[in-house]
């Protein structure tokens, strides 16, 4: 492997004035400056992409012009006849920054992804003509059965440079694992020998360098490492670490307007970002939110307002991450903690690259670690369920859709559909048409590998947590991680030079707040349709539930993941059982107060309860007996061969509660003399079968309207 670092000594050639010229030239069109200039590392990528044809990893800073490289590579390349540049690119934020840069550059540049479906036929009829000199491709594409049948071979062929972007979603070390980069190794044994190949990221360690290395050299080819410092002299960072959810909340409106310029919010989850938007949004602040969840359309709409500065935060999940390019972005503030110092790094570099100072401040959460955990774990595959879904496949007809194998394999729809990238880029199953189909090719759970990654993971936790608790320069500390080869004190974070930002909060700040977070109620919509399939687990339902059968829209007073009183709900409803607690009841009668039902019920039934029934069932005696409601009690369940753990999908839930529950003689009397509407009481909702079948027995027995009631949901 050849290593060139900015104190390394130089590849390129001082002799060659012809390419230097040339890309010179280039670099200032797309910058739109004649005095520009490339950094250190630029020139010489860019002479061993288009002169030597090498393959090679760029490791630098966000910021750096990584881009710059490819782009003008890409005139170069093509001025001498090569075929399109061909980028892997993960984000369509990313995507949309490089069309529009590459366009100011003279480079005619087009995107496949999922949002531009009706413009593929055109992109396919422009490369063929010819007129396309660089494409965007999702890694998602990578995954597509027709794609890759038809139009990889093709572009593979045709091809006059690969590019990799954020390169360290290749390694299952990197931050930000993605099942479909893996793809991208079999996408380089189909490339000819003389295509250049460029990978680039600005997070990546040396287990990660070592990792993408060795899959770009697969083949036998040489790997030209351009690695320079990641120090990034503009940030000023800080940690703030504050008792409670509201002080923290508090603290964001009273002191968001100190910050210079517009900037980024993120938050853990997609809950998280939609409550703190709205809350800020009612203290005057001018933000939004942006997650998962944002129509690409608005997604672009939202990137565009913030870049000028037409709100003052975007409070974002990752999903506002890499390849978002605001030069002047002023500020990073996290509420709760990313997982390792590494993913970290990536989001606070979208801050100060075209700035002198840019300030990165972390409010970290209790919640934090359960959150790590969820996701460390979320892209590893279990050996059971591995094997459960090769079984279920070897053993079908024909494809199988990812619904109907939900029916037979218990695992939960986000992690299958995780699960069956991971086996279809290991060659176990593959994506047809129609669905997934098992190849019979020989598969081994490799549990050492995932050993060493959820190892890896647990370390970058405890990295994370250092950070936090500080003891020396934070920006030294991010290079150590990163394994920089030059780290050093940057004399400005708030180890090195003291707290830059406020640490108080008025307590009268802190009390509104804390009100406002104590808003209760969500809506809970009734299940309207059944999984497909669940005759196979012995449920004879399909199609539409019933509207002789169905829930109400129903009401919880929050969910796991809201800000404020969801937090407390949750250590409620996972602790251990007790009868409601005094403080619960209000926020009851608030949200039922505010409820605006048809009629008002007239009963209360509470749902049995494996874990709590003490909670359930005092919870819907107080409701009862405050609200001057029939008690009937908590309807009978049949634990002969109820599971201790909940099923992880939909469709084995509903078959674990499906027959379950019956009625006491004394509720199934009041149902057949009484039509009104009734409260039917739990303590936590997740896939809301339980309500739902509940429900069904209810109004079969004569009840006219069930209204589902709980303290908390999981979602």
């Amino acid at each position: 492997m050849l290593l060139l670092s900015e104190a390394a000594p130089t590849l390129l050639d001082v002799s060659d004035d012809d390419l230097a010229t040339e890309a010179l030239t280039v670099l200032r069109r797309l910058v739109g400056r004649e005095d520009a200039v490339f950094h250190d590392g630029q020139l010489e990528a860019i002479t061993a992409l288009v002169r030597d044809r090498h393959r090679a990893l760029v490791v630098q800073r966000t910021g750096w012009g990584k881009s710059a490289v490819y782009f003008v590579a890409t005139v170069l390349l093509r001025a001498q006849g090569a075929g399109p540049t061909v980028i892997v690119s993960p984000l369509l934020a990313l995507m949309r920054d490089q069309i529009a840069a590459a366009r100011r550059a003279g480079v005619r540049a087009v995107t496949i992804n999922t949002a531009n479906a009706t413009e593929w036929g055109q992109v396919y009829d422009a490369l063929e003509r010819g007129e396309v000199d660089l494409l965007l491709v999702s890694p998602e594409r990578l995954n597509n059965p027709t794609f890759r049948e038809r139009q990889l071979p093709d572009l593979a062929a045709r091809c006059g440079l690969l590019v990799v972007d954020e390169a360290h979603c290749i390694s299952d070390w990197g931050h930000d694992f993605r099942p479909d980069y893996r793809r991208i190794r079999d996408l380089l044994t189909t490339l000819p020998d003389a295509v250049p190949v460029l990978a680039t990221t600005a997070t990546a360690n040396a287990r990660v360098v070592a990792d993408v290395t060795d899959q770009l050299g697969a083949g036998g080819h040489d790997v030209l490492t351009i690695r320079g410092t990641l120090a990034r002299d503009s940030l000023r960072l800080g940690v703030l670490k504050l008792p409670h959810e509201e002080t923290r909340v508090a603290w964001l409106v009273s002191h968001l307007a100190d910050f210079t310029g517009s900037g980024i919010i993120y938050t853990l989850t997609v809950a998280q970002a939609e409550d703190l938007a709205a809350l800020l949004g009612r203290h005057g602040h001018r933000v939004a939110a942006y997650t998962g969840r944002t129509e690409p359309a608005e997604r672009e709409e939202l990137e565009a307002r913030l870049r000028d500065n037409e709100v003052k935060a975007l409070v974002a999940t990752s999903a506002l991450g890499m390849g978002f390019d605001k030069p002047d972005l002023g500020f990073v503030i996290h509420l709760g903690a990313p997982s390792s110092p590494v993913a970290y790094y990536q989001q606070v570099g979208r801050a100060g690259r075209a700035v002198d100072t840019a300030d990165v401040l972390l409010l970290p959460t209790p919640a934090d670690r359960e959150i790590w955990h969820y996701f460390a774990t979320a892209s590893m595959p279990e050996e059971r369920s591995a094997m459960a879904v090769i079984d279920a496949l070897a053993g079908a007809d024909g494809p199988l859709s990812t619904a109907a194998l939900e029916t037979i394999v218990d695992v939960r729809r986000t992690r299958l559909e995780l699960l069956l990238k991971v086996l279809d880029v290991e060659g176990a199953v593959s994506h047809v048409r129609g669905g997934w189909v098992a190849t019979g090719e020989p598969w081994a759970y490799d549990a050492d590998r995932y050993r060493r990654v959820a190892e890896a993971r647990r370390r970058e936790q405890g990295l994370m947590l250092d950070f936090i608790n500080g003891g020396g320069c934070r920006m030294a500390f991010l290079q150590r991680t990163l394994d920089d080869p030059a780290p050093k004190d940057c004399g400005r974070c708030d180890a090195c030079a003291g707290a830059w930002y406020a640490s108080g909060v008025a307590a009268e700040s802190v009390a509104t707040t804390r009100t406002e977070l104590d808003r209760v109620g969500v809506e809970l919509p009734a299940r309207t349709l059944w999984p497909t399939g669940m005759a196979r687990l012995g449920v004879q339902v399909s199609g539409r539930i019933g509207e002789v059968e169905r829930a109400e829209t129903g009401r919880v007073l929050a969910r796991f993941t809201d800000l404020g009183l969801g937090q407390r709900l949750r250590e409620l409803v996972t602790g251990p059982d007790q009868p409601v607690p005094d403080w619960v009841p209000p926020y009851c009668f608030q949200v039922l107060r505010d409820w605006d039902w048809a009629a008002r019920p007239v009963a209360v039934v509470a749902v049995p309860s494996r874990s709590h029934p003490e909670l359930v069932g005092s919870l819907a005696a107080e409701i009862a007996r405050r609200g001057r409601l029939t008690d009937l009690g908590t309807l009978t369940m049949d634990t002969s061969a109820a599971p201790v753990e909940p099923a992880a999908n939909s469709a084995y839930r509903l078959a674990q509660v499906s027959g379950r529950f019956g009625l006491t003689p004394a509720q199934r009397d009041w149902a057949a003399a009484n039509d009104g509407p009734l409260l039917l009481v739990d303590d936590r909702v997740d896939s809301r079968w339980t309500m739902t079948v509940a429900s069904g027995l209810l109004r079969a027995a004569g009840v006219g309207a069930v209204l589902p009631f709980a303290l908390s949901s999981v979602g």
